[in-house]
């Protein structure tokens, strides 16, 4: 859990017999620990996602909610928490099975006070143990340049910087860039320099699901809530625990999706589909955006006061057009992973498939790197990869743009829409679906002229 390591850590005692959990607070208080108690598991439920306690200790045989059923739901959200079971019917067997299921200790009632409290004592050592080397893993990481995102650019390590600087807080944080820049790349990033590191890192692109569905997974949902909703569903706002959920594409939403949005960063709380109880969240949220998030408010696509609550911390990232130097870069990083893939030696670029490469404009991004260079390894024969294995879009000439003081032969229509899309696709850092509808089309209809003009879909 995610309670601060302190002299007195807080422990919260589960038990259906209030004689109990009297009798163990006030051993606890008495012993230095901060007890806090709760009548029966489900009590205990809402009182571990309210307090977050650094140890628990539940009784097992309890009605409707037991302490096995306290124990699974604890360690899904959070491996590394300390549940201490106790019960008056132990076996070899049960005892056997609670540890394997997470338990840090099961001890059997009745049992001598000093035996109990030297468990406890155990057990906040074992936590504070846990903590301290996450936190030098986390130092350690910090220190390493391997663990760094690829690149050199000024603007690129500007970047990174403030990413550094704000993953240890639990701040929100925007993203913003074109598609393919690497975004959910810095989220990981973030993560995995944050005390939550060891906790669930959960995704989800916001533009390729529907709303209703986007909705179901985001905020989970309740059974008979809609057609096929068979069973309680966890939102994945819940199933992050208390580690990172990543919101990508977060300006594809609709308005009322982004006021349930609003409602989780305001309240911490969740309301799943068809319930009307909220639920608690704690995970942090980074969102991400290739949209220009303050035009979308002008055009009333997108909410201010959503938007503000999102950009508490916000990062750039730049294209890779604007990092030319890093090309190689990542060029080496990317044949090397192929190579590891295939079972290989890393294969090396020849001087003009890097000329090609450095002279082309990405509208892709890193992601159209990526896959540009799978590609020539595939095709590519023995030897330096050459230039012909590159594709097309990446070696053939610039089309001329389309106003210049130049005397040109007049072009064809052909050759006037198929730079005007690649200007637009240029534009809108290759989304299609935008490109689509600032030309007035059906992205259907986008698709058979990419492949008619040869442009990669």
């Amino acid at each position: 859990m995610t309670g601060a390591a302190t002299s007195a850590p807080s422990v919260l005692v589960i038990d259906d017999e209030m004689g109990i959990l009297d009798t163990i607070r006030i051993l606890l208080k008495s012993e230095g620990f901060n007890p806090h108690t709760a009548l029966g598991g489900k009590k205990g439920l809402e009182q571990i996602a309210a307090l977050k306690p650094d140890l628990i200790l539940t009784d097992v045989r309890m009605p409707d909610v037991t302490g096995l059923d306290i124990l699974a739901s604890v360690r899904a959200h959070d491996p590394d928490a300390v549940v201490i079971l106790m019960t008056a019917q132990a076996s070899l067997q049960s005892a056997i099975g609670a540890v394997n299921n997470g338990a840090f200790y099961y001890i059997q009632k009745p049992f001598r006070n000093e035996e109990l409290v030297a468990i406890i004592r155990r057990a906040a050592d074992h936590r504070n143990l846990r903590h301290e080397t996450k936190a030098l893993k986390v130092e350690a990481k910090r220190g390493d340049p391997s663990a760094r995102p690829i690149g050199a650019s000024k603007s690129w390590l500007e970047s990174l910087r403030v990413a550094e600087s704000v993953a240890g807080t639990d701040s929100t944080v925007l993203l913003q860039g074109e598609s393919g820049t690497g975004k959910e790349v810095v989220a990981h990033y973030i993560h995995d320099l944050s005390a939550r590191a060891g906790k669930p890192f959960l995704s989800i692109n916001c533009g390729a699901l529907p709303e209703s569905l986007l909705e179901s997974e985001l905020f989970g949902h309740v059974k008979g809530s809609f057609t096929g909703a068979s069973r309680d569903k966890d939102g994945l706002f819940s199933a992050a625990g208390e580690g990172t959920f990543f919101l990508d594409e977060i300006g594809e939403t609709t308005p009322a999706t982004q006021v349930k949005l609003l409602r989780v960063l305001q309240q911490r709380e969740v309301i799943p589909v068809g319930a009307t109880e909220p639920k608690p969240v704690d995970a942090r949220v980074i969102a991400a955006t290739n949209r220009d998030l303050e035009e979308e408010i002008k055009r009333g696509h997108f909410r201010s006061d959503l938007y503000y609550r999102l950009n508490v911390i916000s990062i750039v990232l730049p294209p890779l057009r604007n990092r030319p130097g890093d090309i190689s870069l990542l060029s080496e990083a990317f044949l090397k992973r192929a190579a590891e893939a295939r079972g290989e030696e890393p294969r090396v670029l020849s001087p003009e498939a890097m000329d090609a490469m450095q002279r082309y404009s990405w509208p892709g991004n890193v992601r159209e790197l990526e896959n540009a260079l799978e590609r020539a390894v595939i095709l590519a024969d023995g030897g330096p990869i050459a230039v012909s294995a590159l594709p097309e879009r990446v070696v053939e000439p610039k089309s001329d743009p389309l106003i210049t003081d130049a005397e040109q032969a007049n072009p064809t229509l052909d050759t006037i829409e198929r730079a005007y899309i690649m200007w637009v696709l240029e534009n809108e850092g290759g989304n299609k679906q935008r490109t689509a509808e600032v030309l007035g089309i059906d992205p259907s209809t986008l698709y058979r002229k990419l492949s008619r003009y040869g442009i990669e879909k």
